[in-house]
């Protein structure tokens, strides 16, 4: 697969090889009810995992760029008689249409926020996400420590916890939450953090 001039690889390798997806959704305390976004949902297994384990009450919404993505994700709800998943094929930064105003519980993005930076359109992404979820509502942000090791995006695409407490603040979204030790084990410790926000 070639890499695009910014660096990013747009449909890499399924996170799921590599991350629990059972340690993230722990992390959510999800009651079982909520209307869910997985975001940047890739091959839906956190979506997938959320609908047969977690949210049986809730709604989930897969939403993906690719559409390949989206069309496995369809297969997946025919397949198996699943009525409380939404699958939408959309450019986060460009809207997610079908999605009406505050309403959603939260929004979860595992491996996704670098590439907004990587497409320099951080601030359209941040807007969005201020847009459908709820007054109470949250933002849950699975990323690549900034670090310059091997394994995930280029360092400059990186963004540390304080980068984006920065950048949500600027919106009126709170950093609520906060786990630095999250994620694969690799040489210089845990690869990930986890981080909330919510509107204030």
């Amino acid at each position: 697969m070639m890499m695009p001039e910014n660096g990013h690889r747009a449909h890499g390798f399924s996170s799921a090889l590599f991350l629990d997806s059972d340690e993230i959704l722990a992390e959510l305390d999800l009651k079982g009810d909520e209307t869910f976004m997985d975001a940047g949902c890739g091959d839906g297994h956190i979506a997938i995992k959320l609908l047969e384990d977690y949210n049986h009450k809730g709604t989930v919404y897969a939403v993906d760029a690719y559409d390949a993505s989206i069309e496995d994700m369809e297969t997946y709800k025919q397949e198996n008689n699943v009525e409380n998943l939404i699958n939408i094929e959309a450019d986060i930064t460009e809207g997610i249409f079908g999605v009406e105003d505050e309403s959603i519980d939260l929004v979860l993005l595992v491996n996704v926020f670098h590439g907004f930076k990587a497409s320099r359109k951080l601030d359209e992404a941040v807007l969005e996400f201020k847009r459908i979820i709820k007054k109470d509502g949250k933002i849950a942000i699975m990323d690549y420590k900034a670090w310059d090791v091997p394994k995930g995006p280029p360092t400059k695409m990186r963004s540390s916890p304080s980068d984006l407490e920065e950048l949500f603040d600027k919106y009126g979204l709170k950093m609520t939450y906060l786990n630095e030790e999250i994620g694969e084990d690799i040489p210089q410790g845990k690869s990930h953090y986890l981080i909330m926000f919510q509107k204030k």
